[in-house]
């Protein structure tokens, strides 16, 4: 039904798809929650069937992914996703993960990439502690991942799962407009936090900083001009 066809824009203006949509990107979210949090419980984590399980729910979550932005509903994904980012990243840190499941810890990157790119270029428009919670969430991950990922994929012949280019410099874009869209404060704690990374070659938010250092300046600029017409009118 949400097919390229000419029955789609009938489709995706239908109240009631758009509410079982909803409904369902909800149910999604619960399972894929349900089934990542039990994989900290499977005594087998190399197993085929566990890798099957999570992939099918990851499936699930790229192709809803993909639904929602034709239909404008994507703001629904992204409440969904920053709302549960925290416990993602609680079980592919986990000490029980540490060398297996890279194919999920690169989905979750990218998964994470689609968020990012819909928030930092303004096609979906959340409240500032939601844009603040998904940097501080991910920026972290990202930057660790990447030189991990980029190792195996030199040091194993055939590594799938390395992080490519174009979705490299996606998620780097995407993280220098969503940092510039923060109120100055957090853009300050964040950019601190970056520069104090040991990997702050990627993602490389040098932009972001010159163009917070550049409004800090102005703004401190006009207010000591302002302080200064008030001082003279005063006399």
């Amino acid at each position: 039904m949400l097919g390229e066809d000419e029955d789609t824009a009938m489709v995706m203006a239908d109240d009631e798809v758009r509410s079982a949509i909803v409904m369902g990107v909800s149910k999604i979210f619960c399972l894929f929650e349900m089934d990542l949090s039990s994989l900290l419980l499977d005594p087998d984590l190399e197993s085929e069937a566990a890798h099957k399980r999570i992939s099918l729910r990851v499936a699930d979550l790229e192709w809803m992914c993909n639904v929602l932005i034709k239909m404008d509903l994507m703001k629904n994904f992204v409440s969904n996703w920053t709302a549960i980012s925290k416990r993602i990243l609680a079980v592919i840190e986990d000490k029980k993960l540490d060398q297996v499941m890279w194919g999920l810890k690169a989905k979750m990157i990218e998964v994470t990439g689609k968020v990012l790119e819909a928030v930092g270029y303004g096609n979906v428009i959340v409240p500032a502690l939601c844009r603040v919670q998904l940097l501080k969430t991910w920026l972290p991950y990202v930057r660790k991942m990447k030189p991990i990922l980029d190792s195996k994929a030199t040091e194993e012949i055939g590594f799938p799962y390395k992080m490519d280019e174009d979705m490299c410099q996606n998620i780097e874009g995407s993280m220098v407009s969503l940092v510039l869209t923060l109120p100055s404060n957090d853009q300050a704690d964040i950019l601190a936090d970056w520069i104090k990374g040991e990997e702050v070659q990627y993602p490389d938010l040098s932009e972001a900083f010159e163009v917070w250092c550049y409004r800090t300046k102005s703004a401190k600029r006009r207010l000591m001009e302002g302080s200064d017409s008030h001082s003279d009118g005063s006399r």
